[in-house]
């Protein structure tokens, strides 16, 4: 297979329909299994503004204004962010528009959330540098990523003892898509690979510091009990 063409956002907008179908079916992938509580746990409390960056189909956003969050989703593709915007779900609104380039003011954020949002996201570490300018001082980031381990290898085999491999260079970034199909549904995972070297040096750079981290496992027996599947994190901006 040829290495994959053209940018992350447009890759997302090609599948948006199949991402919808997916995120939309209850039950069926991580985030209602185990991955929501478990991220969920890392917000602070309801502030004056709330950016969910990366909204997708919005059930994030939705999600955390049942919490009580004054939220403004964004997203970077047509499809999906209309999908977001005619589920309305009780947000403020939702934009179209780049991680690395929000439309909104220096400081208007209390929190920005990244949910599975960074390794889809063209410019990482400019997408870094932008929460951190919508954050007023104090104001925090929650983020949860595909683990570097994760996306760096892959298992040997389906079997719950199976060896998990990395094959390649883990410090190399690079363009990974992964289609998957289960119970019906087929979906194609276009994200790239960064070490946390890369993800926290980004953190760093826009002056972020790390109050918590979490590797969620989903706790069923399986292989991913035993290799991480996701990285989350809460920052503040000083």
């Amino acid at each position: 297979m040829g290495t994959p063409t053209g940018s992350l956002r447009e890759a997302w907008e090609a599948h948006a329909d199949e991402w919808t179908a997916w995120a939309r079916q209850p039950g069926h992938d991580s985030y209602w299994r185990f991955h929501r509580d478990a991220f969920l746990a890392l917000v602070p409390a309801p502030g004056r503004l709330t950016l969910d960056v990366g909204c997708g189909e919005g059930r994030v956003a939705r999600d955390l204004a049942a919490l009580g969050h004054r939220v403004l989703a964004l997203d970077p593709t047509p499809t999906l962010s209309r999908r977001a915007a005619e589920a309305g779900g009780g947000v403020l609104g939702v934009l179209r528009a780049d991680g690395a380039r929000l439309p909104v003011p220096d400081a208007a954020a209390d929190l920005v959330v990244a949910f599975m949002t960074l390794q889809d996201i063209d410019d990482m570490p400019g997408a870094v540098h932008e929460f951190a300018r919508a954050l007023r001082p104090g104001g925090r980031l929650c983020l949860a990523v595909e683990h570097p381990i994760n996306s760096a290898g892959a298992f040997a085999g389906v079997e719950p003892g199976a060896e998990f491999v990395i094959a390649g260079d883990y410090f190399e970034a690079r363009r990974v898509d992964l289609t998957v199909e289960r119970d019906g549904l087929r979906m194609t995972f276009a994200s790239r690979h960064w070490s946390l070297d890369d993800y926290f040096a980004a953190l760093a750079s826009a002056g972020f510091l790390t109050e918590a981290l979490g590797e969620p496992r989903p706790n069923n027996g399986g292989r991913w009990d035993r290799v991480p599947l996701f990285l989350d994190l809460r920052a503040v901006r000083p």
